[in-house]
């Protein structure tokens, strides 16, 4: 067998484009469109194309977008003064510090200050409470992309087995409890777990979130099994010449597209819809805020 590709590209287009429209509507109520404001340090080159591609679709969608670029060397103080000053605009629905940041930035302390009612990264204490209380919220991105995706490869998620392979607080954990919240029944796997292949195999949906390039072997694969792979790795490409890199992602896609049933390639799988989402959550926020309905088909 072989696997069909998730074209994540789809789907977040489409994602996009209700986004719009529901914030088209929502903006005549709220006089001015949905706002999102990209924080950005330093001049990481994988940080600066991901907040052009953000502000680029934030536009396309009819949304505005606000960015704020500052040096790597700024201080902590001034980072936070800004997320301060951002919270307290009324005109901005959404606040997403773009990660990661200068090593003399503490991260938390930077997350600490969004008002998690504009926290469309979902990555706040308050927000990551409300997820964990199955309370309304912001919920982080790229997990949210992950479930959706398997949504529509599988349809319901109800008593499914997932095996989410990584715990950080960005995709692992967040990702096992937004598939808890769809019935599904979650074990999260990590680096000091025991025969993990053996227990990959068990798993209907394989959520790859380690940042072990290829790490996931096709025969740890489930036959039929859907395969989520949030890993973006860059690695050497000699066959495309000298010095050339070319990203794959945590799972060995040519030995697993054999195998499952479902699968997201990289790049195009979960990359795009981790913008869409993040459009989304700004409607979802601006309209939250302003006291309104959560608009339909988000």
């Amino acid at each position: 067998m072989s696997a069909e590709l998730i074209d994540g590209k789809a789907v977040a287009a489409e994602i996009d484009q209700r986004a719009g429209q529901a914030g088209a509507e929502l903006s005549k109520a709220l006089g001015r469109a949905p706002c999102l404001a990209v924080v950005l340090i330093g001049d990481d080159p994988a940080s600066d194309v991901y907040v052009r591609s953000k502000v680029k679709r934030t536009e396309a969608a009819g949304m505005t977008s606000i960015e704020i670029r500052r040096p790597a060397d700024v201080s902590q103080a001034e980072v936070v003064e800004i997320v301060r000053g951002l919270n307290s605009d009324s005109g901005v629905d959404g606040i997403l510090v773009q990660m990661p940041l200068p090593g003399h930035i503490d991260s938390n302390a930077v997350i600490s200050a969004i008002d998690p009612d504009k926290d469309v990264d979902g990555l706040t204490e308050v927000s990551a409470g409300r997820l964990l209380l199955g309370k309304p919220g912001l919920r982080p991105c790229t997990p949210a992309g992950c479930v959706l995706l398997a949504e529509r490869a599988m349809g319901s998620l109800s008593g499914k087995s997932v095996v989410v392979i990584g715990r950080s607080i960005l995709v692992g954990k967040p990702a096992a409890l937004l598939f808890l919240e769809q019935n599904a029944t979650v074990t999260i796997a990590h680096s000091r777990t025991h025969d993990l292949a053996a227990l990959t195999r068990t798993a209907d949906i394989v959520v790859a979130a380690v940042g072990r390039p290829q790490m996931v072997r096709g025969d740890w694969i489930k036959p039929g099994a859907c395969v989520l792979d949030v890993g973006i790795n860059r690695v050497d490409a000699p066959e495309r010449g000298e010095g050339r890199t070319r990203l794959v992602g945590d799972v060995a896609f040519d030995e697993a597209v054999a195998h499952a049933g479902w699968i997201t390639p990289v790049p195009g799988g979960i990359g795009p819809m981790t913008i869409a989402m993040l459009l989304r959550n700004t409607v979802l926020a601006a309209a939250a805020r302003a006291g309104l309905d959560r608009p339909a088909g988000l």
